[in-house]
């Protein structure tokens, strides 16, 4: 299934993904949706019993972030090795984790806007939505516990990030993450039997990768996680990124004004966003 959380006649809903477009669902978006515990049962019944009327034109929908309140988003800064070996580093025997915040995550396609760095790079990545509540998970647990995948791309201001040895700073921008378009359940694409993530720029392939190639798995990372912190519904976990960002070129590129970045995972969509960046101001 494909899920959304979606904008129809002003008003923001949950939604199903249907022929011709998007059953609504009894919540205002998949963040409130998946923190019920009753949330597959309610997809299950909206399945079985929905009728054409009921459905919104997808003509007439407007697709945005389908998490946006999530109480956690955790990110692997190096998880696919030929990313890893781009960087100059060995492959890893422990995950290399940053968080971010809710602010910092935005809509599919919205333009995204910077007056304060002017080496802002590209990172492609697939995301793990969590539906179940997490705490010392085995790998399996986590696997079973996993609500859906979605699109992200983690853009990340590289003079901010090196400022010092901790990542922060330059990954948790005010509305820099665009995520979706959809969030779609493990029973329709399987990260481990390979998924393609793909960024373009204006046009021109900068990343492809093979998330069969990810040193630890959405499940790995999802019960590595919950060891020393609870995962909960509708938390998310970003899997790191494949090769080809601008930092690791030679030389080095970056996002410059009217940049247009498209971030696509065939089987589940696209994001398309174009780029508004100021000469830095001094900080």
């Amino acid at each position: 299934m494909k899920l959304a959380t979606i904008r129809h006649d002003g008003r923001r809903t949950a939604a199903l993904e249907v022929s011709g477009g998007y059953l609504p669902l009894p919540a205002g978006d998949l963040s409130e949706l998946l923190d019920r515990s009753d949330w597959k049962a309610v997809l299950a019944e909206a399945v079985n019993g929905h009728c054409a009327p009921d459905v919104i034109p997808a003509a007439e929908a407007t697709l945005l972030n389908p998490v946006p309140d999530p109480r956690k988003v955790i990110c692997c800064g190096l998880n696919y090795s030929d990313h890893i070996l781009e960087m100059g580093r060995e492959l890893p025997a422990y995950p290399t984790l940053f968080a971010k915040f809710a602010d910092t995550l935005t809509d599919p396609d919205a333009e995204i806007s910077s007056e304060h760095s002017e080496k802002i790079d590209w990172e492609a990545e697939l995301a793990v939505v969590v539906g179940a509540e997490l705490r010392n998970a085995t790998e399996e647990e986590a696997a079973t516990a996993i609500a859906g995948y979605t699109v992200a791309n983690d853009v990340s201001m590289r003079d901010w990030q090196n400022r010092t040895l901790q990542w922060f700073q330059g990954k948790a921008f005010d509305r820099s993450t665009p995520l979706g378009p959809v969030m779609v359940t493990p029973d329709e694409v399987d990260p481990e039997a390979g998924l393609e993530v793909i960024c373009t720029l204006n046009g021109e392939e900068v990343q492809r990768g093979n998330t069969k190639t990810l040193v630890f798995s959405a499940a790995k990372l999802l019960s590595y996680i919950s060891t020393f912190t609870v995962l909960r519904p509708g938390d998310i976990v970003l899997t790191g990124t494949p090769g080809g960002v601008g930092m690791g070129m030679t030389p080095q590129r970056f996002l410059k004004d009217g940049d247009q970045l498209t971030t696509e995972i065939p089987g589940i969509g696209t994001l398309s966003n174009k780029f508004r960046l100021r000469i830095p101001t001094t900080v």
